[in-house]
């Protein structure tokens, strides 16, 4: 059986993790791990809920794209991540429909996945953003 898109986290960009986590907590959900993605400038915390997650983000630079949406629109909601089976052939599928991508090229992301945003403007003003897990060696 193929393997099918599915929501894999919602990203919500805090001023500080241990202090956001904190309400999460509250309501018996437990951080998982914390991880900084340099290439991204962020902090994430990852709270299972289900088979999903939440996925608390916070700047490690002021220039960082986390930064500047909480200077911008305030801590809240930044986006939602779909895992995809192959974000290469994603990336192709909704560039060829004319949807707008944030990088030519897949990135580093937290968990060792390969992610790619899609443009607000291409997704109903909700920035998606595609998740593959990466296979890591084990030899």
């Amino acid at each position: 059986m193929a393997e099918k898109t599915v929501l894999d986290h919602i990203g919500i960009a805090v001023d500080a993790i241990a202090e956001s986590s904190r309400f999460y907590e509250a309501l018996g959900l437990e951080v998982e791990g914390v991880e900084e993605v340099p290439e991204q400038k962020v902090r994430v915390a990852f709270l299972g809920v289900g088979d999903s997650r939440l996925e608390l983000l916070e700047a490690t630079e002021p220039a960082s794209p986390i930064a500047r949406h909480i200077d911008r629109r305030g801590p809240g909601l930044h986006h939602i991540c779909l895992r995809v089976p192959d974000i290469r052939v994603a990336m192709k599928n909704l560039e060829a429909q004319g949807y707008r991508l944030l990088s030519p090229e897949p990135q580093p992301g937290a968990h060792g996945c390969l992610v790619c945003f899609v443009h607000p403007k291409s997704a109903a003003g909700v920035l998606i953003e595609l998740s593959q897990t990466v296979e890591s060696d084990k030899n």
